[in-house]
Formats: structure tokens, C-alpha cells, sequence
């Protein structure tokens, strides 16, 4: 098989849940093709080109950091490969964290994917699903209400006033595009900064009002489903847990400091989980993250789920075994159906 991972830039990509199922690809065997999101090269009626890096096959590493390492060095050479050479394209950058000089990054890698998608190569996750769930916080609010909390979407501040009243005063804003919990703040009875919250945040785009859970401050739940399911290998599953060590931050992502620990399937989280995957399925997603609290949805990543890098630390499998697994499946069924099965039900057949 070969596989292309298309991350937002080589130089700059961490060791996280890409690089660990690229190296995965790699040590199955595969042929595995990585590139920046800034890579695509386009030409009047030829096949989209990507100027990537292969990964010779006897690149080795003792750890994950020192194989990447390798990747990252100059002496690892670009070469332009027709995308129609490629069986599948994984997109794993992930536009919400682009910088404001990278504006040209943010819808470029999908909209690339489509095009390569249409002439017959897999993408994962299906290009047209993602460019239907770019803004994940909105595409989040087509999911069932009775698993999400409440929330209004605006760039009015009057709206925003009225709906932390009816929230017993208590909300926490964000940006409608963003990621990794940047940006985001709890409002309480003091209002205290409001009006400079709203500003910030509305200078860059729309805001989410959202009710306040009070389990919040014991962490939330990553849960990363694949194919609709949760991810799961050798009788564990993909559900971590995410603790701010300081009870006073009630945001919980990894980014800022949070510890990871393992975490069991709750009835709720069941339910959750029923709930959401007809959509994730219909529409192509094959890897997505949950973000839940208790009993309640609080975000969808589509676009570059994570938390997969963290597993081993907290003593579960490391689940990249199973997703490649899942990539080669796909192959073989596309083998045998040929041109029958779509890219967006093949994105997601288990």
C-alpha cells in the first residue's frame, strides 16, 4: 500500500498520534509518503502532484522522536509524486491551528483532496465530509441535542448577555474556529472582562456560548472512534481521560498541561457514542475524537483528532496496529468492489 500523511508542516510537526501511525504504516511494510500542507502542486490536465518524502525502508529508530528525527533532516530529500500513484491520502493537518500568516493553509489541503479524492485515490477522511464539518463546532450542533450542552452561536454581545442570564449566570465562551483550548474563557456571576473576551474573540470570527458543566473541573473524556466505533485493540479501548492538575483551570486539553489517564466505558458515554455514529458514518469520517463530560458531548475533532501518542504512557495499547490494519481492509475491499464502493462509504467500512 502506499500511503501519504499530509500534516501541516514537516519542519514543525511534534510527535503526536500522525507520526506515530505513519511509523506504524512503516513498520508494516508499508510505503509511506509524507508531506506539508504547502505541498500540492496542480498543472492543467495532469494528475495533482505532491511534492513529498518517502520514507526509505530501512529508516530505523529506538524511539519515535529519533525516527521522525530523521524524516525532519534536510538529507531526506523531496521528490513530486503523481497523486494517482498514491492509494490513499490521510489528511492530518489541522487548519484551526494555523497562524495568521498561513490563512492560505487553512482550507487548501482539503480542497486539493477533493480533487485528488474524484480521480479514484482514498482519502481519509472523506474531503467532501470534512469540507461539510470545517468548522467542527458547528458541525457538532447538527448532532441530537439531549447529548450536548446548551449553547448559542454569535457575534452579538447583547445575545451573548442574554444567554449567560438563562444559563443561571455561568457560561464559557470560545471561538467558533479554534482548537486546543485557546481562547477560551469561563464567565461567571462577575462578568469580569467580558466585554474584552467578547472583543477578542469576536475580532477573529463567531463565538460559542456554552452552558456550564460543573463536572467539568474533574476533567473530561477523549474518546476516538474509528469507522463509526470505538477504537479499540486486545479487549482495551481508545478513552482517556484528560485532568488539569490545577483545580482552577477547567479546560483539559493535553496542550495545556493536562495528564492523561486511563479511563472505562460508562453507560453515557455508550450512549453518546450510538448517537453520533450514523452521522460519522454516513458522512465518511473515519477518525474522529469525542470530547465528553459525564453525560454530555462538548466537542467533535474531525479534522486531526489526536490522543493516540499518549496511550502507551497510561498503560493502553497503542491502537496504530489497528487503524493501519483498518486502511489495508479498505484496500482490499476496494480490490474486489473496484469502483463500486464510494470514497465516502469505503472512508468508513469497517
Amino acid at each position: 500500500m502506499k500511503i501519504c500523511f499530509v500534516i501541516s508542516d514537516i519542519k514543525t510537526e511534534t510527535c503526536g498520534t500522525t507520526v506515530v501511525l505513519l511509523r506504524k504504516a512503516h513498520t508494516r511494510g508499508h510505503d509511506v509518503y509524507v508531506m506539508s500542507v504547502g505541498d500540492f502542486i496542480f498543472q492543467h490536465d495532469e494528475n495533482i502532484s505532491l511534492r513529498c518524502k518517502k520514507l526509505p525502508k530501512s529508516l530505523k529508530g529506538e524511539t519515535v522522536e529519533e525516527f521522525w528525527a530523521q524524516v525532519q533532516d534536510d538529507k531526506m530529500k523531496y521528490k513530486a509524486v503523481p497523486s494517482a500513484d498514491m492509494d490513499v491520502v490521510f489528511l492530518r493537518n489541522n487548519p484551526t491551528e494555523e497562524t495568521s500568516d498561513r490563512h492560505w493553509a487553512e482550507h487548501s489541503g482539503i480542497a486539493f483532496a477533493r480533487m485528488i479524492q474524484q480521480s479514484g485515490v482514498l482519502v481519509l477522511n472523506d474531503a467532501f465530509a470534512m469540507s461539510h464539518a470545517f468548522i467542527d463546532k458547528l458541525y457538532f450542533e447538527e448532532l441530537p441535542a439531549e447529548i450536548k450542552p446548551d449553547s448559542i452561536i454569535t457575534r452579538n454581545k447583547e445575545d451573548i448577555l442574554k444567554f449567560w442570564e438563562q444559563a443561571g449566570k455561568k457560561m464559557v465562551l470560545k471561538p467558533l474556529e479554534g482548537s486546543g483550548g485557546q481562547d477560551v474563557y469561563l464567565i461567571d456571576k462577575d462578568k469580569k472582562n467580558l466585554n474584552q473576551i467578547v472583543d477578542t474573540i469576536s475580532a477573529k470570527g463567531y463565538i460559542i456560548a456554552q452552558e456550564f458543566l460543573p463536572e467539568v473541573s474533574k476533567g473530561d473524556v477523549r474518546v476516538i472512534l474509528m469507522n463509526g466505533k470505538i477504537l479499540e485493540e486486545d479487549g482495551e479501548m481508545a478513552i482517556i481521560r484528560r485532568v488539569n492538575s490545577d483545580s482552577s483551570e477547567f479546560r483539559s486539553n493535553l496542550a495545556l498541561g493536562a495528564k492523561a489517564k486511563k479511563a472505562k466505558l460508562t453507560p453515557e458515554i455508550e450512549r453518546i457514542v450510538a448517537l453520533t455514529a450514523p452521522k460519522l458514518i454516513r458522512d465518511g469520517l473515519f477518525f474522529v475524537g469525542l470530547d465528553i463530560v459525564k453525560d454530555k458531548l462538548i466537542e467533535i475533532n474531525v479534522l486531526s483528532p489526536g490522543g493516540l501518542d499518549y496511550c502507551e504512557k497510561i498503560k493502553l495499547p497503542a491502537f496504530t496496529d489497528t487503524v493501519i490494519e483498518a486502511i489495508e481492509r479498505k484496500m482490499e475491499y476496494r480490490k474486489y468492489y473496484k469502483k463500486t464502493l464510494s470514497n465516502r462509504e469505503l472512508a468508513t467500512m469497517d
